[in-house]
């Protein structure tokens, strides 16, 4: 049963260069259309993020048309290794094609809800709402918010509510969208989660954790 959830928030994210990326593309980066959740909880946890809470996205309204562009760029191929020094980038380098979106503008939806186990006892909901108002309005970040990848910088502020999205059309299928991922029992078997993304009238609903991850586990 999921604690006791705070207020939602409306926060606006946008930016000229963003890639949310597909990880079924191999050879090449390629973005989704919109935003996911993942990207989305990424850029409140920049604003705010503390192991006593843990954030929800309900909703990613699309402002701004879908754009796309596309460049290449050096990527190294090897992941990062623990305790390996000796790595050199430029033996190790390729480039690859990017297909990003251009001039993006969101609304995230979103709340907060504690941590059990996690919070202490000056900890409660209405004192990380006020926290994340605060840091929100003065544009404060624990790191610099962007837009699927560190270098892709997102310009972050609250959303007024006269903010409308580009698209009307009722339902129009985004198809599979990378959720999140589960860390099931203390992030022992991480894995991640897909759900079947919808864009109805401009506005990607997301839907409860809980219900993706049963749905998941429903498959065979």
């Amino acid at each position: 049963m999921r604690a006791a959830a705070s207020k939602r928030f409306r926060v606006r994210a946008g930016g000229p260069i963003a890639c949310f990326t597909r990880p079924e593309m191999k050879a090449e980066r390629v973005s989704y259309e919109v935003m996911t959740p993942s990207a989305a909880r990424g850029v409140l946890e920049a604003i705010l993020w503390k192991p006593a809470i843990r954030w929800h996205i309900h909703e990613i309204a699309v402002l701004a048309p879908v754009k796309w562009t596309t460049f290449r760029r050096n990527e190294v191929n090897s992941r990062a290794t623990v305790g390996k020094f000796d790595y050199a980038a430029d033996e190790d380098r390729a480039q690859r094609n990017t297909v990003a979106l251009s001039d993006v503008d969101y609304v995230i939806t979103a709340s907060l809800t504690m941590v059990p186990g996690k919070a202490g006892p000056e900890d409660n909901v209405r004192k990380f709402e006020e926290m994340f108002e605060r840091r929100l309005e003065k544009g404060q970040y624990f790191h610099a918010p962007y837009l699927g990848c560190r270098e892709f910088a997102a310009r972050v502020e609250p959303a007024p509510l006269d903010l409308h999205p580009a698209e009307s059309e009722p339902k129009r299928p985004l198809g599979l969208m990378f959720y999140d991922f589960d860390f099931g029992d203390g992030g022992a078997a991480v894995r991640p989660v897909f759900f079947e993304a919808y864009l109805e009238h401009g506005v990607l609903k997301v839907p409860p954790r809980e219900q993706v991850i049963a749905l998941e586990g429903s498959h065979p």
